[in-house]
C-alpha cells in the first residue's frame, strides 16, 4: 500500500516554525530538542489540514526540524548551508518577515493562542474557504483572517449595527457606492447588508472586545475588494478610487 504523503506547508504552519527560526533561545535544529517537539504538537492542533490527508509523520520533529533548515538555506546571514529543497512559499515568508519579528511574534501568538478556545476554533470551523484566494494572500495567514472573519459574522453585533443605521438613516446601504441591496431588490433585499472590521488584520488581539463603531456596512462587492487588500485598503481609500473612477 502506497504511503500518504504529508500535504504542502502552510502559511500559517510557516509563520510558527519561521517564529522559532528567529528565536535566539531556540537551541539546535535536531528533532529532539524540547522546542521542536513542542512545535511539532502545536502544527498537529492546527485546524488547517483534514485528518484524512495527514499522514503517520504529519509535521513529526523531524519535518520540523527539515523546515527549520529550509530557512537556514533561505537567511542570507547564514554561512552553514542548510536544506536548498525549499518552496517559493518558504522563501516569499522569510523575507516578509524577517525584518518585521516583532510582528511575526505577535501574529505567532495570536494562532497559538486560539487553539486553547475551544469556541474560536468552533469560529474558525465555521467559516468557509469561499474567500480561498483571499485567504491565500493574507499577510497574517489563514487562521488570523479567519478570526477577523468571525467577528464580522457576529450576528448579535452585526443586528445591533443595523438596527443603530437604519433608526439613524431609515436606510441601510453600502459606506463605500450607497449601494442598497432594498431599493435594488425589494423584500428579498430588506434587512440586507454585510459588515466589514474596519481595524486592520495587522492590529488584531484576540483579547480585544468589538464594538459597533468598529464594523461599517458595505455591500458583498465592496466587502470582497477591502479584503483582496487587506494591508492598504480602508473604507476612506476604496471610497475616492470609485468616485475617481466615476
Amino acid at each position: 500500500m502506497k504511503k500518504k504523503r504529508s500535504p504542502k506547508w502552510h502559511r500559517d504552519e510557516l509563520i510558527l516554525t519561521l517564529n522559532l527560526y528567529f528565536d535566539q533561545n531556540s537551541g539546535s535544529f535536531m528533532s529532539d530538542n524540547p522546542k521542536i517537539i513542542a512545535l511539532s504538537k502545536t502544527l498537529n492542533k492546527l485546524p488547517i489540514h483534514p485528518k484524512e490527508v495527514k499522514a503517520e509523520s504529519f509535521r513529526n520533529p523531524n519535518g520540523v526540524a527539515m523546515k527549520l533548515s529550509n530557512f537556514t538555506a533561505i537567511d542570507p546571514s547564514k554561512t552553514t548551508k542548510g536544506l536548498e529543497s525549499y518552496s517559493k512559499l518558504d522563501e516569499k515568508t522569510f523575507f516578509e518577515f524577517c525584518d518585521r519579528l516583532d510582528e511575526l511574534k505577535r501574529i505567532s501568538s495570536i494562532i497559538e493562542h486560539s487553539l486553547g478556545e475551544i469556541e474560536i476554533l468552533n469560529e474558525l470551523n465555521k467559516i468557509e474557504d469561499e474567500d480561498s484566494d483571499i485567504i491565500n494572500e493574507a499577510f497574517e495567514g489563514e487562521i488570523v483572517y479567519k478570526l477577523h472573519k468571525s467577528r464580522e459574522r457576529n450576528s448579535k453585533l452585526t443586528d445591533s449595527k443595523k438596527k443603530e443605521v437604519l433608526k439613524k438613516t431609515g436606510k441601510l446601504e453600502c459606506e463605500i457606492c450607497s449601494f442598497d441591496f432594498y431599493k435594488t431588490y425589494g423584500e428579498v433585499g430588506k434587512g440586507f447588508i454585510e459588515c466589514h472590521h474596519i481595524k486592520q488584520l495587522s492590529t488584531y488581539q484576540v483579547s480585544q472586545k468589538t464594538k459597533s463603531e468598529d464594523l461599517a456596512l458595505v455591500c458583498s462587492n465592496c466587502h470582497r475588494m477591502l479584503h483582496r487588500n487587506r494591508n492598504d485598503m480602508s473604507i476612506k481609500t476604496l471610497k475616492n478610487k470609485i468616485n475617481q473612477d466615476k
